[in-house]
């Protein structure tokens, strides 16, 4: 469903929040801060849905991030898993099979189709979305974050509170906002077509890799092929061709597929930049908007919808006066190391594609050995691509271990369901009773007190814990081995949710 709201062609109204694109991270956001209360006005240029799909799959966290909503079914029953996935189009894959997730696959699944659920995910709770309506400028001071936009009937201001862009790589947010976006220009460039097959490859996932160049063909819901990879003899930025397309196939895979009717055809480069900072003053950045890369190993949209995850309750907090403005500062302390990584493991994976001399082949060689050979590498790969291997340090080095990490319930339904509603959670996972005042302490601040299995469940890491404070976005703000039924258990659980510094409603 595409939503287009009227606006006034002159004048000016009054937001909370201003989420500048409607694409996922956008849509995604807009439905966080909804869950918590907060009503934003999501403003895409676009006058609708694009039908092209730039990524293609979901990653194990990105899934549970839905599913830490409830959100999670609708795009599960429309996607294919698929139990293992490419590095850098190595010959081995990266195994996801024995992943600690409920969700131990990537799923394929069009970007389009991602985008209209969480459309209506949003629109479901209320959220406003005008198409067709382009933010060309944008002005700030102390108190709010003037917009100004061109709509379909002219042009009009919107005054808000904060103002988030999720607007892509050549944010006008970002740009109006004069925030940095150092990095590296685009000096190779990737193929893609999306055709009809008449005679498609047999596996899934069909791969071609050799000094020709590389080629990957994903088979899409629709019984059209995405037809991707790098060709060196066709490196320009002019409109790519059916063509260019078939001769690539063929030199590469050694045909074409008999491939026709393409629907869309384009090229992408390996520009890889990182905004200087997540967050000027009353303007914030999500998404593509925050960091650009060469779509390897198919993270970039669900770093994005991470990013959304973990600015959404602390904006929605702030917005409300739930929590001092210093929360929105620990936005950029924890997802720009994220980008960072994105960009570095990206700038490695696009090194092993493009790169056809004998260095590169031999290098390849011994990745693949290892990763086919080696349970470890595989799984540090398989955790950067998963999303699974996230963390956020915490100030205090003297912090439990888990402070930080994803909570995990091997059992599936253990802690996701507790979240649903954007609160934190309280969790008790010792046998002795948690002293009266914990109780008391938690309804203050409006957070739950629930009783976990994870003690006997988690694994090692958590089999000594008797307590965890769980944040809206699935990571563990505080944890201890402290006896629940003590008064010092009490005093750590109120030490905790004061350092959180937020209040749910």
């Amino acid at each position: 469903m595409t939503v287009t709201s009227p606006a006034p062609s002159r004048g000016r109204s009054d937001r909370q929040v201003v989420i500048v694109g409607g694409g996922p991270v956008g849509l995604w956001l807009a439905h966080e801060l909804a869950v918590a209360g907060v009503n934003p006005l999501v403003l895409e240029r676009a006058p609708r849905r694009s039908p092209h799909s730039k990524a293609l799959g979901l990653q194990p966290r990105t899934i549970e991030v839905l599913a830490l909503r409830d959100r999670h079914r609708d795009v599960i029953a429309g996607g294919r898993p698929l139990p293992n996935w490419h590095f850098g189009m190595l010959e081995s894959r990266v195994d996801f099979r024995d992943l600690p997730t409920p969700f131990p696959y990537l799923l394929a699944q069009p970007q389009s189709v991602t985008e209209r659920l969480l459309e209506g995910y949003a629109t479901e709770r209320g959220v406003e979305i005008r198409r067709g309506h382009d933010v060309v400028s944008l002005t700030q001071d102390d108190g709010s974050v003037t917009v100004g936009v061109h709509g379909p009937d002219g042009a009009y201001t919107v005054d808000a509170e904060y103002v988030v862009g999720a607007d892509g790589a050549r944010s006008v947010v970002r740009q109006e906002a004069d925030i940095d976006f150092p990095g590296s220009a685009t000096s190779a460039y990737g193929f893609l077509g999306e055709v009809v097959l008449d005679r498609p490859p047999l596996t899934p996932g069909f791969t071609a890799l050799n000094e020709a160049g590389r080629l990957l063909v994903v088979p899409l819901p629709d019984g059209r092929f995405r037809v991707t990879g790098y060709d060196p003899r066709h490196q320009t930025r002019e409109p790519m061709t059916l063509d260019e397309l078939r001769d690539a196939s063929t030199r590469i895979a050694g045909t074409d597929f008999g491939m026709r009717d393409p629907s869309w055809l384009s090229r992408f480069g390996n520009a890889t930049r990182l905004a200087a900072g997540y967050r000027a003053g009353r303007v914030l950045l999500a998404g593509d908007a925050a960091h650009i890369h060469w779509p390897a190993g198919g993270v970039g949209l669900n770093v994005g919808l991470q990013d959304a995850m973990n600015l959404g309750w602390k904006l929605a907090a702030v917005v409300q006066g739930r929590a001092g403005e210093h929360l929105l500062d620990t936005y950029h302390a924890e997802r720009h190391p994220i980008g960072k990584e994105l960009a570095e493991h990206t700038l490695a994976q696009t090194a092993l594609i493009v790169g056809l001399n004998p260095e590169v082949t031999a290098l390849r060689a011994l990745l693949s050995d290892a990763l086919a050979g080696v349970r470890a590498f595989s799984d540090l790969l398989a955790g950067k691509l998963s999303g699974l291997d996230i963390a956020y340090p915490p100030a205090d080095a003297g912090a439990h271990p888990l402070t930080g990490v994803r909570a995990y319930d091997p059992e599936g339904e253990g802690v996701f369901p507790l979240l649903h509603d954007g609160r934190a959670v309280l969790l008790t996972t010792g046998e002795a009773p948690v002293h009266a005042g914990v109780a008391e302490r938690a309804r203050r601040a409006g957070v739950s007190v629930r009783p976990s299995r994870l003690a006997a469940t988690g694994g090692p890491a958590w089999s000594q814990v008797t307590g965890a404070l769980v944040r809206p976005d699935g990571h563990v703000g505080w944890a201890t081995g402290t006896p629940g039924s003590t008064a010092e258990f009490t005093a750590e659980v109120g030490k905790a949710l004061d350092e959180l510094g937020v209040v749910f409603q």
